[in-house]
């Protein structure tokens, strides 16, 4: 688009901005003649998909902003009216975090839902995303909207929607829902009440305190052990976003006497002044808690991301070193620990991960006769599955995980949560002490059991549009001319879930390796990375250091991983980006 256009673009959408701020940053924009700066704040609508909206907080429709969430929520609104008959009267659960904008953008929803007619339960304060699942299920609402950008830097921010089943949606509701968006009145005409107005017409209600005492009673109950510990000493951060609160009560409620928040990064700060990068995953992001841990010679370490959907975990080693486990190595433990050590239900157990994730919950669930699922990657699929399966089986829903640290124990929330799985694997650790046992050692028991599984991912960025034509030649290299081993391992099977054969189609690509190694390659939906998943599996001879298998296992995987990315430099793939 030439320089007249673009500059027509912003001009109409100016008129129709209701912001003051963002109306001021977009005359900025355009009195210093940033053209490639327009360009991208008008390279199109901000794509309504992965559960709903993400992207820079800024002016313009590639942006979030709330010009885009009124007309997102007045098509949301005119979506449920059309297809859920009862929506005036079950209406929405509205959560928020204590992200830049959080307040306005949760505002703005609960008042255009109010002038839709629709009813609007709106949380009083920041809570966490798994309270916003929670709450659509327990109240019974039609839909329910987080906003949370989760774990992006500060400059973003986020839209996620709930369906009734207190799950995030999937097809077709997301396509329906973005269809109805597409056809909503400029911003400026988005009828909206005050928030006056919606409380006097009984069309905005607050959430009581009494769910979040719900919630807690019912994450409670998701304990195996369930004696707590006086002496455990815990290090917990809630990363400058609000689980904190959360995360204390329970703790101290499930008996946990000796714990200790990282004091830097404890109450919530959009601005998130200690880390660039506020997930557990990023370079850095736990030194602070490290530093923590160290000074009060913590034996574990608990970590939520901002919005309190995720979980990191460190551990002690034999050397006294803290040592950050891996998704995988998490969810295994978590996901065995409930089917072997937690009650006998009625109804199959089920467990559910995704195919980017290990294979090993898959092999422990085959061994215990147990129900299992491999889904596409998110959460969405995770628990849509565990419904979809519960209503036409009668299985009974364990545990979900997915290696990109989200974890979902039972039924509670129809999403990954955080605070719950922080519980319950906190009560791993005191059953563990109980038994004179590290977290480590029986990890070590489930690994001479069923094996040790390494894994890895690398991610490539390449951005812009020429990025994304990278990222798709490096695709289509592979599926034309699919490797017949990587390294020294025969491919044994061939999955391309863009056939849509086993899952909906998605653009993925996995190679199952002889020896029960897998390669697995996938665009990601919300970055502009490609991205590589590695795994083996090594096994430990009678009496072999664990340590020992580890190294040999990590030496193999690194090779494997040397020889895929040869693969796809050959298939396209530029030195750089990384």
């Amino acid at each position: 688009m030439d320089a007249t256009g673009l500059k027509a673009k912003a001009e109409a959408w100016l008129q129709a901005d209701p912001d003051a701020a963002t109306v001021a940053e977009l005359r900025d924009v355009l009195a210093r003649g940033d053209l490639a700066d327009l360009a991208d704040r008008f390279a199109g609508d901000l794509e309504f998909g992965t559960a709903g909206l993400r992207g820079v907080l800024g002016a313009g429709p590639n942006r979030m902003n709330r010009a885009v969430v009124r007309r997102t929520t007045a098509g949301l609104a005119r979506y449920l009216k059309a297809t859920v008959p009862d929506v005036t009267t079950r209406g929405v659960v509205v959560c928020r975090d204590g992200r830049r904008l959080s307040a306005e953008l949760a505002e703005d929803t609960a008042c255009v839902l109010a002038a839709e007619g629709i009813p609007a339960h709106v949380f009083p304060s920041l809570a966490p995303t798994p309270l916003a699942a929670f709450a659509t299920l327990h109240l019974n609402a039609a839909a329910g909207v987080m906003v949370t950008a989760s774990h992006n830097p500060p400059e973003y921010n986020g839209y996620k929607v709930y369906w009734e089943n207190g799950a995030q949606i999937i097809p077709p509701h997301d396509k329906g829902i973005a269809d109805f968006i597409s056809r909503v009145e400029p911003a400026n005409q988005v009828e909206l009440l005050t928030p006056t107005e919606a409380h006097a017409r009984g069309l905005w209600r607050d959430v009581p305190d009494s769910l979040g005492n719900a919630y807690l009673d019912a994450i409670l109950k998701l304990r195996v052990h369930g004696r707590g510990s006086q002496s455990l000493s815990i290090v917990y951060t809630a990363m400058h976003g609000v689980g904190g609160v959360w995360m204390e009560r329970a703790l101290e409620l499930a008996g946990f006497r000796n714990v200790h928040p990282v004091a830097e990064q404890h109450q919530p700060d959009g601005a998130f002044p200690t880390v660039r990068f506020p997930n557990p995953e990023e370079p850095g992001a736990m030194d602070l808690s490290l530093a923590t841990a160290e000074r009060v010679k913590a034996d574990l370490v608990l970590a939520n991301d901002p919005d309190a959907d995720r979980l990191a975990v460190m551990v002690r080693e034999g050397s006294g070193k803290l040592r950050m486990l891996t998704g995988n190595e998490v969810g295994v433990l978590l996901g065995h620990y409930v089917l072997v050590q937690g009650p006998t239900r009625r109804g199959k157990p089920h467990v559910v991960t995704t195919i980017v994730s290990s294979t090993q919950l898959g092999d422990i669930a085959r061994e215990l006769g147990v129900a299992y699922d491999e889904v596409l990657t998110g959460f969405k699929w995770i628990a849509n599955r565990a419904v979809q399966r519960e209503r036409e089986e009668g299985t009974h829903f364990v545990f979900g995980y997915e290696e990109a640290l989200g974890y979902c124990v039972g039924s509670v929330t129809r999403d990954k949560d955080g605070v719950g799985a922080a519980l319950v694997f906190a009560d791993l650790a005191a059953w563990c002490e109980s038994r004179g046992k590290t977290v480590l050692g029986y990890l070590e028991e489930i690994q001479r059991r069923f094996g040790l599984y390494v894994s890895a991912q690398r991610n490539f960025t390449f951005p812009g549009a020429e990025g994304a034509q990278v990222i798709a030649r490096i695709m289509e290299g592979f599926r034309r001319s699919g490797p017949s081993r990587v390294g020294e391992l025969p491919v044994r099977t061939v999955l391309d879930y863009k056939k849509g054969e086993r899952l909906p189609p998605s653009n993925v690509l996995a190679y199952e390796l002889e020896g029960g190694g897998r390669v697995t390659a996938r665009p990601s939906g919300t970055e502009p990375k490609i991205k590589y998943y590695f795994e083996l599996k090594e096994t430990l001879a009678a009496g072999e250091p664990v340590e020992a298998a580890r190294a040999r296992g990590e030496a193999r995987l690194q090779k494997l991983i040397d020889a895929f990315i040869a693969l796809a430099r050959e298939r396209g793939q530029p030195e750089v980006g990384a």
